[in-house]
């Protein structure tokens, strides 16, 4: 019965230092992202490759926002945040990497010039929205839909402030906005106006236009 109770008590203390870890985690964060002004936040595949069009998409749109005063996000990994970072990088620019320790695949990019590493998924995910006046998501998996879900979510039920999401590439996206429309607008799962808050864009320079249009800058 002691050793049951010692055992138990070990497991609360470490519950209870793991909330300090959480608290720390989060002013670490804050901290140094409080300097970070007007920043898009830019998702996709991390398996993206140098030589992929959607590569040097996401480069060339992170070096127009910075030429047009906006500072860039990114899970500070390899694809397509690798080469948000390197555009705003080497745009001269504000180019913030926010990665994550996983056992596969995301390994830090060396092109972003503020650097933070996260343990917690979930506080990352607030320091993305947190910070962020836009989303712009290129084609990717799992981690970058729920990038996209959790945006419209949040603005759906107004728990922020709304800002423009935009789905870069429409040959990737199209099928799933048409599911969309088809069956979850059209079963009433959502409302026109929860529809209304994706935009696919396929121009960088459409992109920058959308944003000028919805800050005054």
């Amino acid at each position: 019965m002691v050793e049951k109770q010692y055992v138990v008590d070990a497991i609360s203390i470490d519950e209870s230092w793991r909330l300090f870890r959480i608290m720390a985690e989060f002013v670490d964060a804050i901290e140094e992202l409080s300097r970070v002004n007007r920043a898009v936040s830019i998702f996709g595949s991390a398996r993206t490759r140098p030589e992929d069009t959607c590569y040097q998409t996401a480069e060339r749109l992170a070096g127009l926002l910075v030429e047009n005063g906006f500072s860039v996000i990114t899970g500070g990994g390899p694809g397509i945040m690798e080469a948000a970072n390197k555009g705003a990088a080497e745009a001269g620019g504000v180019s913030a990497g926010l990665n994550i320790h996983l056992p596969f695949e995301q390994v830090p990019n060396p092109y972003a010039n503020v650097k933070l590493e996260f343990k917690y998924f979930f506080i990352r995910k607030v320091m993305f929205v947190k910070y962020a006046v836009a989303y712009v998501i290129l084609p990717g998996g799992f981690g970058t839909m729920d990038e996209v879900f959790e945006a419209l979510t949040l603005i759906q039920t107004r728990r922020i402030k709304s800002f423009p999401v935009i789905l870069m590439g429409s040959s990737y996206w199209q099928g799933l906005v048409d599911w969309i429309r088809e069956t979850m607008l059209k079963d009433g799962k959502i409302l026109k106006e929860d529809f209304d808050l994706i935009q696919v864009i396929d121009d960088p320079n459409d992109v920058i236009r959308i944003l000028k249009k919805y800050l005054i800058i």
